[in-house]
């Protein structure tokens, strides 16, 4: 048996910005991760998957990262009650293949696919149901975990329940998730059911959002270049999967989307120039007339309505070389939401993704994001100091009003006021250095946000 081959990569988090070269492994089985593991030196690690989260959270300078995603194997599956085991570089993509065609569909999917079932515990993410279903850690009832001593333990509600907990939303920085059990949910077919709802501004939004309480999924798009009383105005859906005997087939939309993903990439559109506010105020204009008025019903694959972005290949290289920033907050107040809306329209920084939806009750503790409230996520193009000044100032709101933003999109928040929308962050780190004494496990956020050392 051979020693580990560390190679020098440069690696990103899909936000492209940071960047850091790191040594790297890429393990095809789990003997060989625990090799790589045993074989670091004394250098901290991190596990890497997809690349899906948008900051730093997934990179570490000065360290060894251990490439997870060929380590993607089903192990087991009860038809009966939807529990599948699998190791921790399964994807959701793998898991959509395999299982709706037999009548199963992850439980909570974020908007990409590509994400690992590791990257979902880590960042405990959430999706269009969140009001109704909660987050992915709501449906793992085990986790197997390697630790910073090299060993490796079980870990659920009953059985090492605090490092459960800290885990589900613990950014990869308690051990390396090796496998987990999900469950799966039965579904009749691949078709969504969907309804979308054109409206004016917020106060429509919230209405509509009231109305939908009792609707699986919900979402909406906003057109985040408006103002005054056309503020907040976009498109609401709301639908879930559909009944047994209804089917979508094969609409044009559909073909386009199937035809995008094979043959477009977003790398031929690199440019630091493409995506700026009279492009998406272009672009918003159009797509915002292009849902008629009032109430439509429609019948849609599931692929447009949970992850239309993947239909591009790379679609993240459009912003240009310098990358771009997402950020996301939750706020329990609504008028909070409003402010930032107008402080981001006002500051000629158009974002060219606005996505807002209320989460449900559930509350997650710990670092897992969700928490009752609205919730805005925002893509901006790097635009440096500028940027970082006004997305400074968007933290001042959400923490004066007890909101928090996304870790696992996040890039530049300062640990101050990091401590703040995260209260219970002492916790989770006491159970964290508990579990890892030696701080083996690290991360750029964690650095960043002293989470470790």
């Amino acid at each position: 048996m051979g020693s580990t081959a560390w190679a020098k990569k440069t690696l990103q988090g899909w936000g492209r910005f940071p960047r850091v070269e790191t040594e790297c492994a890429r393990p095809e089985r789990r003997t060989e991760l625990l090799r790589a593991f045993q074989e670091r030196g004394a250098a901290p690690v991190l596990a890497y998957g997809l690349g899906r989260s948008y900051g730093d959270a997934p990179l570490l300078r000065e360290g060894r990262q251990i490439l997870t995603s060929r380590l993607n194997r089903m192990l087991a599956f009860d038809p009966e009650t939807g529990w599948l085991r699998c190791e921790a570089g399964v994807s959701l993509v793998d898991i959509i293949d395999v299982f709706l065609p037999r009548g199963f569909f992850p439980p909570v999917v974020p908007g990409t696919q590509f994400v690992t079932v590791g990257g979902a515990l880590c960042n405990n993410i959430h999706g269009k149901n969140h009001h109704l279903e909660g987050c992915w850690g709501d449906h793992v009832r085990r986790v197997e975990v390697l630790l910073g001593s090299g060993e490796i333990v079980f870990c659920d509600a009953q059985t090492n329940p605090e490092l459960f907990w800290a885990t589900t939303g613990g950014l990869g920085l308690t051990g390396i998730i090796l496998s987990m059990e999900v469950q799966l949910y039965p579904v009749a077919n691949a078709s969504i059911e969907m309804e979308t709802v054109r409206v004016n501004n917020l106060d429509e939004f919230f209405e509509v959002s009231k109305e939908s309480a009792d609707y699986s999924h919900t979402v909406s798009w906003i057109d985040c270049v408006q103002s005054g009383p056309t503020m907040g105005r976009g498109i609401f859906m709301r639908g879930g999967h559909a009944r047994q005997g209804v089917d979508a087939g094969s609409s044009v939309m559909d073909e386009l989307a199937g035809f995008a993903q094979k043959h477009v990439d977003g790398r031929l559109f690199e440019s630091n120039l493409l995506l700026n506010k009279a492009t998406i105020r272009a672009f918003n204009e159009a797509y915002f007339h292009k849902t008629p008025a009032g109430v439509q019903k429609v019948v849609s694959d599931y692929m447009p309505f949970f992850f239309p972005l993947d239909a591009v290949q790379n679609w993240n290289y459009a912003y240009g070389s310098r990358g771009f920033l997402q950020y996301q907050m939750v706020v329990p107040e609504r008028e909070a939401c409003r402010e930032i809306l107008e402080i981001v329209s006002k500051s000629g920084m158009a974002s060219f993704l606005a996505i807002i939806k209320e989460f449900g009750e559930q509350t997650h503790g710990g670092l897992s994001f969700p928490e009752p409230g609205v919730t805005l996520a925002l893509d901006f193009p790097n635009f440096g100091a500028p940027l970082l000044e006004m997305l400074d100032r968007l933290d001042e709101i959400v923490v004066d009003v007890g909101g928090r933003i996304y870790l696992g999109k996040d890039a530049r928040l300062s640990r101050e006021n990091f401590r703040k929308m995260y209260p219970e962050w002492e916790k989770w780190k006491a159970v964290r250095d508990e579990w890892d004494p030696e701080q083996v496990f690290q991360s750029e956020l964690g650095r960043r946000l002293g989470l470790v050392g």
